[in-house]
């Protein structure tokens, strides 16, 4: 029998983000956890593996909190003695008040003195992050993110309008947040950007494009990171099956512009086999994507200097 007084575990996300790419930050943070922070911190019964996203710095699964360190260091005293060896972590957050280097290690310091067991600074079996947030210290297992994203710049194939990989990430978490039972699918795949991400995530996607002579670099790329989907040569007016979400990065290079018309005819052929929808567009369309019998529920804009992305949320 569940207990449903039973205490749901919490966990501290850390995020941070370049100025470009703090409204792409944001709808990231909406997608996973239905909030977003203007201090970057996020706290939420939701656990996302922080390597997901190219803006969590790391998560703190929350064992204590406290309105002092002394309680907290109370508390880290209970713990039972442990048989690994540990150490402490102060976090460095992106915009709260800084704190000092010394400062950080004092913390540090006083805190592991109490945990029972045996420190190890430089080959720790389990770490603990704490911090100082909102008014509070919060003390927990420490994980840090790994920037995924960025071993995937190195693809055999390139192609110049392709998105990065870390705005490709974001997307594909935008688009499939929690994966569990999701079914995606890219239908202007391109040369595989967002395939490889949301690959890397567990996401079960599939690709197509209606440009025969990118999918043989397609496939390619998706190979050469060890991953596996179906990757056809299909227009997307030929797309059949039922699917959760649909990720389009609207074409807008020279050798792939398309009219309004076509633009109207591209989504709602995806309205007839997804539920939701993720376009990445640099044109206004919003009334072409309600045409098309999408309604828009959410939005931003990530900006390359002059240059800017619409990321885009439809649903049925």
């Amino acid at each position: 029998m569940n207990n449903t007084n039973e205490k749901k575990q919490k966990y501290l996300y850390n995020y941070s983000c370049q100025d470009d790419e703090v409204e792409l930050c944001a709808l990231e943070m909406r997608s996973f956890f239905g909030q977003d922070s203007d201090d970057y911190i996020i706290e939420s019964n939701i656990k996302i593996d922080p390597s997901r996203s190219p803006f969590i710095r790391d998560r703190i699964d929350i064992l204590f909190e406290g309105s002092e360190l002394e309680e907290i260091i109370t508390k880290v005293k209970s713990l039972t003695s442990l048989k690994e060896t540990y150490r402490v972590i102060f976090l460095k957050t992106f915009s709260l008040e800084k704190v000092g280097f010394e400062e950080r290690r004092r913390v540090e310091r006083e805190v592991a003195l109490h945990v029972p067991g045996e420190p190890d600074l430089k080959n720790p079996d389990i770490l603990f992050g704490i911090i100082e947030v909102h008014g509070k210290w919060v003390f927990g297992y420490y994980q840090k993110g790994e920037a995924v994203w960025l071993q995937h710049q190195s693809k055999p194939h390139g192609y110049s309008t392709a998105l990065s990989t870390r705005v490709a990430r974001a997307v594909a978490n935008i688009a499939v947040p929690h994966p569990a039972g999701k079914k995606a699918i890219d239908p202007c795949c391109g040369i595989g950007t967002v395939l490889v991400e949301a690959l890397s995530m567990g996401i079960d996607i599939v690709g197509s494009d209606v440009n025969p002579l990118i999918l043989p670099g397609t496939r390619d790329n998706i190979a050469h990171f060890g991953y596996h989907c179906e990757v056809l040569f299909r227009d997307i007016r030929k797309v059949t099956g039922s699917y959760d979400v649909a990720i389009i990065d609207m074409p807008y290079n020279l050798c792939s512009v398309i009219s309004p018309q076509e633009q109207l005819e591209l989504l709602q052929s995806a309205y007839s086999f997804a539920e939701k929808i993720v376009i990445v567009t640099i044109e206004p369309i919003d009334s072409i994507i309600e045409n098309a019998g999408f309604r828009i529920v959410d939005r931003c804009n990530v900006r390359k200097g002059t240059f800017t992305r619409q990321v885009i949320v439809g649903e049925k």
